[in-house]
């Protein structure tokens, strides 16, 4: 049963230790650095909720929600603003394909659907244009471009 539970002491490091595929590796920040940016949006006055997705007790991927703007974000886009993010995405090379992005989307949503930081409209996301495979999972689940960019990436936001 594939299920998310909060990056923490005892997991961390198992988390630290999955990878995308190489010709995949621009597309999503390493999980250390998630980690990382997760610390000092908290610590700089923002929010932040990484979790590691399982199937039972084994670590398949890694996912990071946000909310709202923290005081070292420069340029954010609009959309930032008293939204929720699904911030980081990534499921372990050794297994795609096989049902856990989709899962792991659903629980990620939902996750968010509880509005843990209060009240918002929108979840949004970005992603790399080339990123088709990203694209169409997020288009399934009524993600839409805004026509807005978050830097080099394409921002696309759905209706909570």
């Amino acid at each position: 049963m594939v299920r998310i539970e909060k990056v923490n002491g005892k997991n961390v490091w198992e988390l630290l230790g999955l990878r995308v595929r190489e010709d995949q590796k621009s597309f999503v920040a390493g999980n250390d650095v998630s980690i990382i940016e997760a610390y000092t949006a908290i610590t700089g006055g923002g929010y932040a909720f990484p979790f590691g997705i399982y199937d039972d007790d084994k670590a398949v991927g890694f996912l990071m929600v946000g909310y709202d703007t923290d005081e070292y974000w420069e340029n954010p886009p609009e959309i930032a603003r008293k939204n929720y993010n699904l911030w980081r995405f990534m499921i372990d090379e050794r297994y795609q394909h096989r049902g856990y992005g989709r899962e792991a989307m659903k629980l990620a949503l939902d996750f968010i659907r509880t509005q843990p930081c209060g009240e918002a409209q929108y979840c949004w996301l970005s992603y790399e244009p080339e990123n088709a495979v990203a694209r169409e999972l997020y288009h399934s689940f009524g993600f839409r471009e805004t026509g807005e960019m978050d830097g080099e990436e394409v921002v696309a936001v759905m209706e909570l």
